[in-house]
């Protein structure tokens, strides 16, 4: 007699090989610690198998499981793809994402290709911006979905994690030394305040380098080595990186990212791309 594979507890199996752990799978299948490990043993026992070696709290994936998450990612796309397909929440529509520029990748571009492929008859349209004008723009109803680096997100944010905030200038530059210190920021970034209150209290003087709404010309002075400026950690641009000063140069602390989303969005699609930005932007 033919034996079934319980895709819900392959979902969770999957979930926790691919993200590292229970926990971080638990929250991304909007599930229980103690339902995803319970799914994962009543699937080893189905199988008689051992899918994780467990040690030292870490989960790593047995022979066994590795073999089992290559069909596992297989067969749970060509279960989503069969219903997002016959689904009425998959007809169509647009779904409106704000995500700011400096942290659009790695992640999105992925995200996108995967919706696409959930619901490909679901439009995204993707608005990068800063986070100061697009939760202007959310407040009158232009996004469904927005992701934001702020220093204190709103009470109806669903804060994702904290990254550190670094000085970045050209590779082997010395534009960091000079004084008064030459800053690279656009007139709307959220960090240009930060970085501009952190140097007053530490007493270095500084001017602007750059004005108006460029990133380009931020990103080009400052690898030009005429200009420093501040991004996250795992956001630095290409042709900068993180000064090694010895703190020569004041902290500038930490930015939160934080998922908003329009209340009156309640459909599987958003549903999915609520994860899928918890996943990859979650701490």
């Amino acid at each position: 007699m033919a034996r079934n594979l319980d895709l819900t507890a392959l979902r969770s199996f999957v979930t926790v090989a691919d993200v590292g752990g229970v926990t971080r799978a638990a929250g991304y299948l909007n599930l229980t610690q103690s339902a995803v490990s319970m799914q994962i043993k009543r699937l080893e026992e189905a199988l008689g198998l051992t899918l994780f070696l467990r040690a030292a709290r870490k989960m790593a994936l047995s022979p066994e499981g590795e073999q089992l998450v290559s069909y596992g990612r297989r067969m749970l796309a060509l279960n989503d793809e069969a219903l997002s397909q016959l689904s009425a929440a998959a007809c169509g529509g647009e779904i409106r994402l704000g995500v700011p520029h400096d942290v659009v990748y790695p992640s999105i571009p992925g995200i996108l290709r995967r919706m696409a492929q959930a619901y490909p008859r679901v439009r995204i349209n993707l608005v990068s911006s800063f986070t100061l004008l697009m939760k202007q723009d959310f407040a009158a109803g232009a996004f469904d979905v927005m992701l934001t680096t702020e220093e204190s997100p709103d009470s109806g944010a669903e804060v994702l994690s904290s990254r550190q905030l670094v000085w970045v200038g050209a590779p082997e530059g010395n534009a960091w030394q000079r004084r008064p210190l030459r800053l690279g920021f656009k007139d709307t970034c959220n960090f240009r305040n930060r970085a501009q209150s952190a140097l007053d209290g530490a007493g270095i003087v500084w001017e602007t380098a750059t004005g108006g709404e460029s990133e380009q010309a931020v990103e080009a002075t400052v690898a030009a080595d005429l200009a420093v400026s501040v991004r996250m950690v795992g956001s630095i641009p290409e042709g900068t990186v993180p000064i090694a000063c010895d703190n020569q140069l004041p902290s500038v602390g930490e930015m939160k990212l934080a998922l908003y989303r329009n209340s009156r969005r309640s459909d599987d699609a958003v549903d999915l791309l609520m994860s899928e930005l918890r996943l990859a932007y979650g701490a």
